[in-house]
């Protein structure tokens, strides 16, 4: 988001998107979305990095006006960081509400970003909320929360890079509409680019059709290809002054890969388009 779009944090640890984030639909998700938030369904989404996931839920939450919890999962996340702990505080023991203990109490969306990455018992923690229970059970606190009517769970992953040992298993995905948001059909790219990195629309077509061939090599060893985000920061850089050379270099060879070979074919691909 822009400065102008940034959230207003609240004192739960929520976020209010206060301003409109831009985003331009790829097909039917947010009418999937609304749908899915009406009959208090949790939703998965699916896609490559930087293809618009965590800003379709930051547009969902401006559209619904509800509170936003996001948490970026890791390896070392538990279910203990997203119910709640207990901490000792001068001579008292005092128990601090997690992420999803303050969405399911408060209302608003949760927002589970490449939840894989977690440790498997966030996955168990989760599940009461994706059936007709709709509930978070906490046994340090012997209790369990009744989600309100407003509570949505929306999780995220990548399939493309994740591992066997870091995959979703199909009983848990069942328990999600599920939306799948690959890259941007070219022409709807473009006015991403153009719109959010301020530059011209010839320059940003000239981006987009190098990242989409760019993203063939995927098949030829590329892990994965150029990310819509990616463009953006190298229009940016580009509009910014920066050299050509260095603008792409820095945006869409380098964070790429490491293999020289690979690096080598991107570049070629990349003087197709501009001069450096």
């Amino acid at each position: 988001m822009s400065k102008k779009e940034k959230s207003e944090k609240f004192e739960n640890g929520a976020f209010k998107v206060s301003r409109e984030p831009f985003y331009l639909p790829q097909g039917n998700e947010i009418a999937i979305f609304e749908a899915a938030h009406k009959n208090q369904f949790p939703e998965l989404r699916n896609g490559p990095t930087g293809s618009g996931k965590t800003r379709l839920v930051e547009y969902m939450a401006w559209r619904l006006n509800i509170p936003l919890y996001t948490v970026a999962c890791h390896d070392d996340l538990s279910a203990n960081d997203l119910t709640g702990r207990y901490i000792i505080k001068g001579d008292e023991v005092k128990w601090i509400d997690g992420p999803l203990l303050m969405a399911v109490q408060e209302g608003g969306l949760a927002y589970l970003d490449e939840v894989v990455e977690a440790r498997k018992d966030v996955t168990v923690v989760i599940h009461p909320l994706t059936d007709h229970r709709r509930c978070l059970p906490v046994e340090k606190r012997g209790k369990v929360f009744q989600a309100p009517e407003n509570f949505m769970l929306v999780i995220s992953y990548n399939p493309n890079y994740q591992s066997v040992l870091k995959e979703l298993k199909p009983s848990t995905r069942q328990r999600f509409v599920s939306i799948n948001l690959g890259w941007p059909k070219e022409d709807l790219e473009v006015r991403i680019v153009s719109r959010e990195a301020g530059v011209d629309e010839t320059t940003a077509e000239k981006l987009v059709k190098a990242a989409n061939r760019i993203r063939n090599l995927v098949h030829q060893g590329l892990e994965e290809g150029v990310s819509t985000r990616e463009l953006v920061y190298a229009g940016t850089l580009l509009r910014n002054g920066l050299s050509v050379r260095d603008s792409l270099q820095s945006t869409m060879i380098e964070p790429l890969t490491y293999d020289s070979d690979l690096k080598k074919s991107i570049e070629e691909v990349l003087k197709n388009y501009f001069n450096f």
